[in-house]
């Protein structure tokens, strides 16, 4: 419930207000043509990133191993993406940072602990063939 809290009432007002500070401060055409500029950075970086992630799950899978951290890397880079494509700077912020590869790496960990609780509490099942 706290997650849902953030994610819809406390991450766009915090955005909002970023957007009504930044208009005050650089203008309101400035501020619409720098979102407009990181939408299409982040698309073109999220693309960039995303067929290198899939072009390192290749290769995992073909060498015979099981592609953890390639599989990690495109969650980073999907959510990174939509994060960019997001109107706001807060959400570019974060979506640079989970598709530079130094940074997604600081993420990888949480991410890890994120899924494993998952598995522990049941919410996500994993399905062997």
């Amino acid at each position: 419930m706290r997650t849902l809290l953030i994610f819809f009432i406390v991450a766009p007002a915090c955005e909002i207000g970023v957007l009504l500070l930044s208009g005050k401060t650089i203008g309101v055409l400035p501020t619409v043509l720098l979102i407009i500029l990181t939408g299409f950075v982040g698309a073109y970086l999220a693309k960039k990133q995303g067929i290198q992630a899939v072009r390192n799950l290749q290769k995992e899978i073909q060498y015979g191993r099981i592609p953890s951290n390639a599989i990690l890397d495109a969650i980073a880079i999907l959510v990174g993406g939509i994060m960019l494509l997001t109107p706001g700077f807060i959400s570019d912020i974060v979506g640079l940072f989970l598709l530079f590869p130094i940074t997604r790496n600081w993420v990888k960990p949480f991410l890890i602990q994120f899924i494993k609780k998952w598995i522990d509490k049941h919410t996500i099942h994993i399905i062997r063939p």
